[in-house]
C-alpha cells in the first residue's frame, strides 16, 4: 500500500481520515505520506498494524505541520505496517540486552510481570459472564484479592470470581479503588451509558481553555525543538505519549517519586530520549519546585484519573493559571466524565469492557474471551496523545491560547474496532523477522539497564527523522530543571 491506502477501504471508517478530520488543516498533498505493508503481524483479528500505521502517520503529519510553521516547507513521510505493529510489543524480542559473550538476546519478562499476566485474565463468574481483574501493581492486587477473599494464584482468583455475578463484582472492585472490567460485546459497550458517551466524542478531544497571545515555536532544527514537556505518567500509555514528543525533539522531563510503584521493563522501554527526576508532591518544597517547572513548561502530560492531581494543587485549572499557554494532555482509561470516569483502568480493562476481549476470543475459536497478544490500547493511546499535543502546539503558535487534549484507552479500543476485522491471522508470526528488526534497531550502550538493542522509531521523515537523544535514564537520575532552549530561547 502506498499513499492511496489513505482512502478508507470498504467496511472501515479509516483511522487516518478520522484523525485528519480532527486536525482540520490544509489538505495533505498527494504523495506526502506513504504507508506500506499489511496486517497481520499478530494472531489477532484486529487491524493492529494498519491502525498503528494510520495513527503514526497522523502524528507525522502533526510534526510536519510544526515543521512548516518553522520553515515554510513540508517533508515526505513513510511508515511500514509491520514495523508500526511491532511498536505494541513491550519488551520481548523488541528490546535485547548484550550478554557476557557480546550477543544481544531478548530480555525475559520478570517473574512479577509473568505473575501479573497469569492473574489478569478473563475469568467466568457465577452468572456465566466473564470478568477481568487487574493486578499489575502490588497495592491494586491486594485490593482485588481482598474483595475476592482469595490467595494470589490463578486458581484462587478463578474460584473467587466464580462466587460473584460479574456486574456486581465489577462494581465491588471499583468501590475498593481497584481495577476490573466486565467483558462486554462491542454492541453492549456502545449501548452502555459510558460507551455511548465516548462514541459521541472524538478519539482525540482538543479544547481551548483560555485565550492568549500566539507563541511562536522556539528556535531549533526539529519539529519540537525547545518545547518543554513534563511527563507525570507511568506504565505505557502516558510514557508512550512523552516518548513520541521526545522523538520529535522535545525536552521531556519525567517526574515521579521514589515510593511510586513501577514496572521496570515498561520504564526501560518508554524512557528513551527523556530525562528523569524525583519530586514528591506531598512535600511542600518539592511541590513548589514542580510549580516552578510548570511555569516554564509547554506541555504537561497527566496520567492520573480525573481530579487526582487537583487534590495536590495540580489540576488543569491550577496548571493553566501557573502557565498561560500550557497544553495539558490527559491520558487515562475511561475519559474525563461519564459514569465510569472516576474508575482506574489499564489496557486489559479497556479490552474487556469495550468488546475487544470478546472479539479476540470469538475469532480465535477459544470458546472464551481472550486478551490480544499485545498492549495495543496503551501504545495507540500514547501515539494519539502526542498527536493531539502537537496539534494543540500548532494552534497555540497560530492563534494563542491554553489547551486541553484528552485521550483514553477505551476511546482507542473503540477506534480499533471501527477499522473492521481480518480473517486470516492464525499463522501470523507474532514478531518482526530478524532482518526487519535490524532495519530499525538502535543501540544504547552503557545504559543503567546494560547494553541495549531496541526497536527504534519506525516513522521515516525525510528532513527530521525521529530520534532518541542521549542514553536511557535511570529513574530519578537527573535534576528537576529544564535544558537551555538554545540560541534565542
Amino acid at each position: 500500500m502506498t499513499a492511496s491506502r489513505l482512502h478508507p477501504h470498504a467496511g472501515r471508517t479509516g483511522a487516518f481520515a478520522e484523525l485528519m478530520a480532527i486536525r482540520a488543516g490544509a489538505p495533505i498533498a498527494p504523495g506526502e505520506v506513504s504507508i506500506t505493508g499489511r496486517d497481520p503481524l499478530f494472531r489477532s483479528p484486529l487491524r493492529i498494524g494498519e491502525t498503528s500505521a494510520d495513527v503514526l502517520a497522523a502524528r507525522a503529519i502533526a510534526a510536519n505541520d510544526l515543521w512548516q510553521l518553522r520553515t515554510g516547507e513540508r517533508q515526505s513521510l513513510s511508515i511500514d505496517v509491520r514495523a508500526a505493529a511491532a511498536m505494541s510489543l513491550a519488551g520481548g524480542d523488541m528490546t535485547q540486552r548484550r550478554d557476557e559473550h557480546g550477543i544481544y538476546r531478548p530480555i525475559p519478562p520478570s517473574p512479577e510481570l509473568r505473575h501479573m499476566i497469569a492473574l489478569t485474565q478473563p475469568w467466568q463468574a457465577a452468572d456465566g459472564r466473564w470478568l477481568l481483574p487487574h493486578t499489575n501493581l502490588p497495592h491494586l492486587e491486594r485490593r482485588v484479592l481482598d474483595v475476592l477473599g482469595c490467595e494470589s494464584t490463578p486458581e484462587a482468583v478463578a474460584a473467587g470470581v466464580a462466587r460473584w455475578n460479574a456486574a456486581e463484582l465489577e462494581d465491588a472492585i471499583a468501590a475498593a479503588r481497584a481495577c476490573a472490567g466486565l467483558v462486554r460485546t462491542p454492541d453492549e459497550w456502545l449501548a452502555h451509558p459510558h460507551g455511548a458517551l465516548l462514541a459521541s466524542r472524538p478519539v482525540v478531544e482538543i479544547t481551548k481553555l483560555a485565550d492568549g497571545a500566539p507563541e511562536p515555536l522556539p528556535p531549533g532544527d526539529e519539529p519540537l525543538s525547545g518545547i518543554r514537556v513534563l511527563d507525570l505518567t507511568r506504565i505505557l500509555a502516558g510514557p508512550t505519549c512523552g516518548l513520541g514528543l521526545a522523538e520529535h525533539g522535545a525536552d521531556v522531563l519525567m517526574v515521579t517519586a521514589p515510593h511510586l510503584p513501577q514496572v521496570p521493563a515498561f520504564v526501560r522501554d518508554t524512557s528513551h530520549g527523556k530525562r528523569s527526576c524525583f519530586l514528591d508532591m506531598d512535600r511542600p518544597d518539592q511541590a513548589d519546585r514542580l510549580r516552578a517547572l510548570v511555569r516554564e513548561a509547554d506541555v504537561f502530560i497527566d496520567g492520573y484519573r480525573p481530579n487526582r492531581l487537583a487534590a495536590h494543587g495540580f489540576g488543569v485549572d491550577e496548571l493553566v493559571a501557573l502557565r498561560p499557554g500550557l497544553v495539558h494532555v490527559s491520558v487515562n482509561c475511561f475519559g474525563a466524565d461519564g459514569p465510569f470516569a472516576d474508575r482506574a483502568g489499564w489496557d486489559q480493562v479497556a479490552q474487556a469492557v469495550t468488546g475487544i476481549c470478546h472479539v479476540q476470543g470469538e475469532a480465535s475459536g477459544a470458546g472464551r474471551p481472550q486478551l490480544t497478544p499485545v498492549f495495543m490500547c496503551d501504545f495507540l493511546t500514547g501515539f494519539l496523545g502526542s498527536y493531539g499535543a502537537m496539534l494543540a502546539l500548532a494552534r497555540r503558535a497560530r492563534e494563542g491560547g491554553s489547551y486541553r487534549v484528552q485521550v483514553s484507552l477505551c476511546q482507542t479500543a473503540m477506534l480499533l474496532l471501527r477499522q473492521g476485522l481480518i480473517d486470516d491471522f492464525a499463522d501470523a508470526p507474532g514478531a518482526l523477522a530478524p532482518e526487519e528488526f535490524a532495519a530499525y534497531a538502535l543501540r544504547d550502550d552503557g545504559s543503567c539497564y546494560g547494553d541495549l538493542l531496541s526497536l527504534g522509531p519506525v516513522l521515516r521523515m525525510s528532513r527530521t527523522p525521529p530520534r532518541w537523544a542521549g542514553t536511557t535514564p535511570a529513574l530519578g537520575s537527573g535534576s528537576a530543571s529544564w535544558l537551555p532552549r538554545g540560541p534565542g530561547g
